[in-house]
């Protein structure tokens, strides 16, 4: 194991963004390399987590967490391997996954760590397929979306970190799965690769979302897993069938907005309907990971779950791929890579 430097690089939040982020809003700072104290050890980043819920963080307002502070370091989930320790339960050379991104190292005391085995998956799909995203896919499909074999499951964003793992669960549960994508590779990605009934590219159908729905779900929408919002939510409500289900994840298309958009206009079809709409925070649900790991580690090793991840280089280029992900620019999970990773 080599010595830590003694300086290392963070990503902090140089201004509040308005609308779209710029790179201008954020600044890379140089720091001291902490050095653990008695019951503490100290973490090489490898790979960090570049999430849509952080654009959320980055406004001061009171949420279910608190928001990115100005001139300090952001944070975010973070896969390293420990380089220094004076903890009696982690050692050197351990692999850990906490949330302290951003960074290219930190010191903790164990509180929000996990190890890690990177011979089960490689180290940066415990970030994605095998971690929060996952466990988001997991929980808001099978224990929100209450499925049945035979059902037809709509999922918005499909290519994303979310959504690859949510229409892949369905098929696997025996539903028939359609998803929506941004752009023609990604929808034959997920026919193609995914296995997939179907998918459409919601940027050509333009403002005829709920025909592109409906020519695809002719006996309407059982699930809705909803991760845009906008009109994408409106065009579903349009088409789900009597007592459909829509887990909602996230409202990715409203981020940026600075003013909240009215509507959904149609969301008067929820009564006739008798349709559930349930909105979740991932982490009030942690008491599913045993259960989740074991499914989905297990899917992954039989070939039934394929990963796909899109992996930035170097942490000065953090900030890009925040601001690509809410473009729509990654396929699968989107990474930053911040150092090497000896497992590959």
């Amino acid at each position: 194991m080599t010595t830590p430097p003694a300086k290392q690089r963070e990503i902090h939040l140089a201004a509040r963004p308005i609308g779209t982020p710029k790179p201008s809003d954020f600044r890379v700072a140089t720091t001291p390399v902490p050095e653990p104290a008695d019951g503490q050890f100290l973490v090489r980043n490898i790979y960090m987590s570049v999430d849509p819920y952080m654009r959320g963080r980055m406004r001061d307002v009171k949420s279910y967490v608190p928001p990115f502070q100005i001139g300090a370091v952001l944070d975010g989930g973070s896969a390293g391997q420990v380089v220094a320790s004076r903890h009696p339960k982690f050692a050197e050379g351990d692999f850990v996954v906490g949330g302290q991104g951003f960074r290219e190292y930190y010191v903790s005391d164990g509180a929000g760590q996990r190890k890690v085995d990177p011979k089960v998956a490689p180290l940066s799909a415990f970030l994605g397929i095998l971690g929060g995203p996952g466990l988001t896919a997991y929980v808001g499909l099978i224990d929100l979306g209450k499925p049945k074999a035979g059902e037809t499951l709509l999922v918005s964003a499909a290519a994303g970190a979310v959504g690859m793992v949510v229409g892949q669960i369905g098929k696997i549960l025996g539903l028939r799965v359609v998803g929506s994508a941004g752009g023609p590779d990604k929808t034959r990605w997920l026919k193609e690769e995914l296995g997939f009934d179907d998918a459409f590219d919601y940027r050509a159908a333009g403002g005829a979302l709920d025909r592109a729905i409906a020519e695809r779900c002719p006996d309407g929408v059982d699930i809705y897993f909803e991760n845009v919002g906008g009109a994408m939510l409106e065009a579903a409500l349009a088409n789900m069938r009597p007592f459909g289900r829509i887990p909602l994840c996230g409202m990715i298309a409203l981020y940026n907005d600075e003013q909240p958009q009215p509507g959904p206009r149609n969301l008067i079809f929820c009564i006739p309907r008798r349709l559930t709409l349930t909105g979740f925070i991932i982490s009030d649900h942690f008491d599913r990971f045993p259960a989740f790991t074991r499914d989905v580690a297990g899917w992954l090793a039989d070939g039934k779950l394929k990963n796909r991840e899109t992996i930035v280089q170097g942490i000065e280029n953090a900030p890009a791929a925040f601001i690509g992900l809410l473009g729509g620019e990654n396929v699968g999970k989107m990474l930053v890579q911040i150092g090497p990773d000896p497992t590959r």
